[in-house]
This record gives structure tokens, sequence and C-alpha cells, in this order.
């Protein structure tokens, strides 16, 4: 025989409504105890949203607009193509310390002379839309920056394909190319070009006094204004002003092929140098006489602190 137990209805609602009431004080005492969890992760979320738009904040406020400067086209540039391919039949490998013949450096200097912005992807900046941009650093106090734009186009162990945009005024400090043969090419604007080469033998003067540098003697090779468009420059390891300082004098941009590119681990660091008249160190028993303005002391220097670059986007081969 089956056994039929029947419950009161009245009973199951008043237990489902107890049963309801425990498991919402239960849940309601949890949601209390998490409150505080709760608002500490607000917080979290709140503090890295804070984060993010203070970095953005500043990256527009410091960095110029890169997107002022580039023509939105991501197609490959023919002549950027040609370029490219001239340089790979012209460079060797990294390994190897065979430099160039002259008749492919002069098919190069030939090519890299019918550049302008456009071929790169860049149209030319009014003088009247450059200037300094000024930001918040960590401490709250306003500071004044020019930025330079580094455009990476192609870069291997052989060779490097690339544009520095520069503010007005901006500069990159004189500094080394070791073991390197570079050609450069002003795009557009006006930019002030210094450049030296070691005296071989070299010449190096040791001060005895506390805080004095080291010197090495050089040798001015260039000291001129470049105005687009004109010719390329080209620099040799030992030759050509291997040593140089770029000043901007209006905005402009700089095409630049280093071959082979910086890498210190094979003894291609970049070092940057601060320059003396000759008559700071020198005693006149060094150089020909008459030649002094011809000359100059180098003493080597940390990177320089006020040196500001950003990477930017330009068209790839």
């Amino acid at each position: 025989m089956e056994l039929i137990i029947r419950s009161n209805p009245v009973q199951i609602i008043r237990h489902q409504i107890c049963s309801d009431s425990c498991e919402n004080k239960g849940k309601q005492e949890e949601s209390r105890q998490n409150i505080p969890k709760m608002f500490s992760e607000i917080q979290k979320v709140t503090d890295k949203a804070m984060v993010f738009l203070q970095k953005k904040a500043l990256s527009a406020l410091y960095i110029p607009k890169q997107k002022l400067h580039m023509a939105m086209n991501n197609t490959t540039a023919p002549k950027v193509q040609l370029l490219y391919d001239l340089c790979k039949t012209t460079f060797t490998p990294s390994g190897l310390s065979s430099s160039p013949s002259p008749q492919p450096i002069h098919k190069l200097c030939s090519l890299l002379d019918t550049f302008g912005p456009g071929d790169v992807g860049l149209k030319e900046e009014s003088p009247d839309d450059d200037r300094g941009h000024g930001f918040f650093g960590l401490n709250r106090v306003t500071r004044w920056a020019q930025p330079i734009t580094y455009l990476d186009i192609h870069e291997c162990d052989s060779f490097t394909m690339c544009v520095f945009c520069f503010p007005t005024s901006s500069v990159i400090p004189l500094h080394d190319h070791p073991g390197m043969t570079v050609l450069s090419k002003v795009l557009y604007g006006s930019m002030h070009v210094k450049a030296y080469d070691w005296v071989e033998p070299s010449c190096i003067k040791e001060s005895q006094e506390p805080g004095c540098p080291q010197v090495r003697l050089a040798r001015l090779v260039a000291d001129k204004v470049l105005t687009a468009p004109c010719g390329t420059s080209i620099l040799y390891p030992k030759t050509g002003g291997n040593l140089h300082c770029f000043t901007a004098v209006t905005p402009c941009a700089v095409l630049d092929v280093l071959a082979p590119p910086y890498r210190e681990d094979l003894g291609r660091k970049c070092t940057y140098y601060v320059d003396y008249p000759y008559s700071a160190f020198g005693n006149g028993a060094q150089i020909s006489s008459g030649k002094e303005e011809e000359s100059a002391w180098l003493a080597e220097i940390e990177t320089p602190d006020d040196l500001y670059m950003r990477s930017g986007k330009a068209l790839r081969r």
C-alpha cells in the first residue's frame, strides 16, 4: 500500500517565506560585509582610469600631433621601395667591416636628391603652427618641451631608414657614428649642421684638475645651414663629418640612411659630446698656425636630459 502524506499549503507557503527571508537576510549580511571590498575595487578602477586619463592628457600636451604632419596613406611609397631595394644591394651585413664602394653610394645620393616630404608620407609644417608644448610634470610644475619625432621606415642588421621631424629650435646634440656611413636628406625646412672629424693621429689631453674633462682634438668639417630643396649630405666612418649636431632653424624633417645601424654590442654605441674652442685647451703645438678656428676639443658627455624624442608612424616599404 502506498503511503501518501499531504502537506498543508499554508504551512508550505509560510515555510517558503521564512526560508526566503532567512536567505535574503544572509545575502544582505554578506552584501554589507562586501561593501568595503566593493568600494575598494571601485577605487582601484577609478585610480586606474585617472592614471590612464592623466597619461593621455600628458601625451597630448607633451607631443605634437603627429597626424597633422603625416599624410594618411598606408600604402608603400614607390620611392621608399626603390630606396630600400638600393640599400639592400649596397650595404653589407653588420658583421662585415667593408665599406660600400663609391658607385652605389653615388646612386643612393642621386635617388635621395629627388625625395620630398610627400615621398615618405609627410607634409610640410607651417612655421606658424610650430611651437613648444607645455605639460605638467609629476611635481605639477609646468615645463616647456620641443620634442623631436622619430619615424622608423625600415631597420635590419645592415641598414636603417628613418625620418626625424624637428620643431623650430629643437636640437640633436653633437654625436658620433662609429664605423658607419650615413646619408642625410633635408625634406623640408632649414637646419643648421655643425660637423667634425677626429684629427689623426689622435690627440688627447688629460686634465690634472678635478672636474675638468678629458678632451680629444677634432677638425671642423661643416658649420652651415641646409635649406630644402638641397643635395644629400654623406658622412663616412672617418671623413665627411662623422660627428655632427643638428639644430632646426625652422620646422624641418630629415631622411636618414645609416649603414650599419647603431648596435652597442658590436661597438656601435651613440656617444654624445660637447665642443670647446681650441684655445680652451690647446698650446699651439698640435696644429699649424692659423688653423685654430678649424679645430676644437671634444669631451664625451652623458645623453643630454633635454633630448626629447618621440616615435611616430611612417610609410613602410
